[in-house]
């Protein structure tokens, strides 16, 4: 069966001109790969089909680049989607989400106190959304993360998660903690120290490009603030004396 929730049937393009198959007339087709796809529309989602994704990584790996392509790719297609972000994380203004390559799109800011089941639910009854995209992920509750799993366990929307795995003192958000815990699958972005080594720990600088180790978990920031590292390096830069 193809992993896609929206796919009702798939059908060699020669058998639609022999007729061997045909689609409901309230479905689109969407021809990828050679196939040719018979969408359904939104509303006959089901739950059991939903699915809460954390795509995971350190600073600078693409998270938001991956995330604004997906949205784009529902909306190019007619299915609308809420973007949610952080209510701390104002570098690209209040509100949006934007990528170190240009892209960018309005999101809905979050705090920690915020119902984020109640509101996607209230937005899904008034026009129904075809994905929930969440961007820095780690700063979510624990309570946020299972307001999110329910949202794909009962209401049917799948949840695309995109944060950092863990801290520049190498401890897991707690936000993150839990998506890794629960979410039903869990994706790498994935990017690269200096070494040419894969880079999966983060250093934090000061204002003058010295080393922090230590501070407060929280301090949103990009390129001028934080290094991408692998774990040898990342070791070596937060052990040596």
């Amino acid at each position: 069966m193809h992993s896609r929730p929206w796919i009702d049937a798939i059908c060699d393009i020669r058998d639609i001109l022999r007729g061997h198959c045909r689609r409901r007339s309230d479905q689109f087709p969407v021809i990828i790969g050679g196939w040719l796809l018979f969408s359904n529309p939104v509303r006959d989602q089901k739950p059991d089909m939903a699915k809460l994704y954390f795509h995971y990584a350190t600073m600078n790996a693409g998270k938001s680049t991956m995330l604004l392509q997906a949205s784009y790719n529902y909306r190019e297609r007619g299915m609308r989607t809420a973007i949610f972000i952080a209510a701390l994380d104002d570098r690209a203004g209040k509100g949006r989400v934007a990528s170190r390559i240009g892209l960018s799109s309005d999101a809905i800011p979050f705090g920690q106190s915020d119902d984020l089941f109640s509101a996607i639910e209230a937005m899904h009854g008034e026009e129904p959304i075809a994905c929930v995209f969440v961007d820095e992920a780690q700063f979510l509750s624990t309570e946020q993360v299972w307001q999110l799993a329910r949202v794909s366990d009962r209401i049917g929307i799948p949840v695309m998660a995109y944060g950092l795995r863990t801290d520049f003192q190498g401890k897991l958000f707690p936000g993150s903690l839990e998506l890794l815990a629960i979410a039903d699958e869990l994706r790498e972005v994935r990017t690269i120290c200096f070494c040419g080594r894969k880079a999966t720990m983060v250093v934090r600088l000061d204002a003058e490009g010295n080393l922090v180790r230590e501070g407060a978990q929280v301090d949103v920031g990009g390129n001028e603030k934080y290094v991408s590292l692998c774990r040898r390096h990342w070791e070596e830069q937060m052990r040596c004396e």
